[in-house]
């Protein structure tokens, strides 16, 4: 096959990352829209290089007419998440929308059985439509859910692999083995104290919105002409940032919504 080929091979894959990339990214912002907490911390998307491709088609002794329905993840989505409690719940999100928008062709939790090197993930492979310019198709989708914690050891064993061609030597597979244990290590330590870590977050994110509103009104009473009142407004606001008073800060953000929303009003 021509490199141009691959090329129109590939496009429809790159139309599904991209499409599972923002529906993914929109359950998060939506969740934090309504301060609700979000077990989706970000979401990477990427196809297989065609070196790739063809690397795994000869290992896997597949016929390159085959491929597409045999090789699951040219197109890969993978969901970062804070702590391992989170990746179910996103597996949840997944498995609801099966016969909907997209279909579950397989899973595989390699978190409660992890791979003999470590390896730490939850792989959905779906089917999802994609509509070409040769009409609809379904293609095959690997979505990974894991932690940061397992994506970094994932990140280093795979540039590892690819280093040493798939043939780590002994000694460093045994330091892997190793770190992948302290990595799910730190993974349950965080999920041990999984409450007081979003409840903290929660509360800078409050924190950082209300700051936020005070600010813009600040900028809307100088744009209607009320620089007194906004010079006043600021003045307070400084005082109370100092003291780090979320409360107060809170009553004030409320009164200035009402300055300047008074103020718009005649305008």
């Amino acid at each position: 096959m021509q490199y141009i080929e691959w090329k129109k091979v590939l496009i429809p894959y790159e139309h599904a990352v991209e499409e599972l990339k923002v529906k993914f990214k929109s359950i998060r912002n939506e969740l934090t829209k309504l301060g609700e907490y979000s077990p989706i911390e970000f979401v990477t998307g990427r196809v297989k290089k065609i070196s790739s491709i063809l690397e795994k088609a000869k290992k896997l002794e597949i016929d390159m007419n085959e491929f597409e329905d045999k090789i699951e993840d040219i197109a890969g989505i993978r969901i970062m998440c804070q702590f391992v409690e989170d990746i179910y719940t996103v597996v949840d999100y997944i498995r609801e929308r099966d016969g909907h928008d997209l279909e579950i062709h397989s899973e595989k939790d390699y978190i409660t059985n992890y791979k003999e090197s470590g390896y730490r993930s939850y792989h959905v492979v779906i089917r999802y439509p994609i509509q070409t310019a040769m009409g609809p198709r379904k293609i095959l989708v690997e979505i990974q859910i894991r932690t940061l914690a397992m994506n970094f050891w994932g990140t280093i064993e795979h540039s590892l692999k690819y280093k040493y061609k798939h043939n780590i030597p002994e000694h460093i597979n045994d330091r892997l083995k190793k770190a992948a244990d302290a990595a799910f290590q730190l993974d349950q330590e965080m999920s041990e104290i999984r409450h007081e870590i979003r409840q903290a977050q929660k509360m800078f994110e409050v924190k950082s919105n209300t700051v936020s509103n005070i600010l813009r009104n600040i900028q809307v009473l100088y744009l209607l002409g009320k620089a007194k009142e906004a010079s006043e407004f600021q003045e307070r606001f400084n005082q109370l940032w100092d003291k780090g008073d979320i409360r107060s800060l809170k009553k004030l953000s409320q009164e200035i919504n009402y300055y300047s929303e008074k103020y718009e009003m005649y305008e």
